[in-house]
């Protein structure tokens, strides 16, 4: 292996090696990992609402036949997969914030009932 294919070879290798532990750990913590899913279906919704709106015609007869019967259907289907494949991609960066917001907010309900749960039985 050349010089010039060893280092693209290795970052690609580490990249898989990174996802796969970060893969076991979600998989070892079933909370972050239902997190994560909420997270993701949240940008998932929120990038189908802005491709929506982008695709958005007005009033007047597009690529798609928005004025025929079941051009609404079709863009609203088109939109969902855009929607989804822009957040497979990589998204827009909500995720991960949400994600870690949801799981501070857990952490923090799970505090207050061992706290609460500490007081009855003190």
């Amino acid at each position: 292996m050349t010089a010039a294919l060893a280092l693209p070879a290795a970052k690609l290798a580490l990249g898989v090696a990174g996802s796969l532990v970060s893969g076991l750990a979600n998989a070892l913590d079933p909370a972050k990992a239902k997190a994560k899913k909420q997270a993701d279906e949240f940008e998932t919704v929120f990038l189908e609402q802005v491709t929506d709106k982008l695709m958005a015609s007005s009033e007047t007869e597009g690529p798609l036949g928005e004025n025929g019967t079941g051009g609404g259907v079709y863009r609203s289907m088109l939109t969902q997969e855009y929607a989804r494949n822009l957040q497979r991609a990589g998204g827009i960066g909500l995720s991960d914030p949400i994600m870690r917001s949801l799981l501070q907010v857990q952490e923090q309900a799970t505090a207050a009932t061992t706290t609460g749960a500490a007081r009855v039985a003190g």
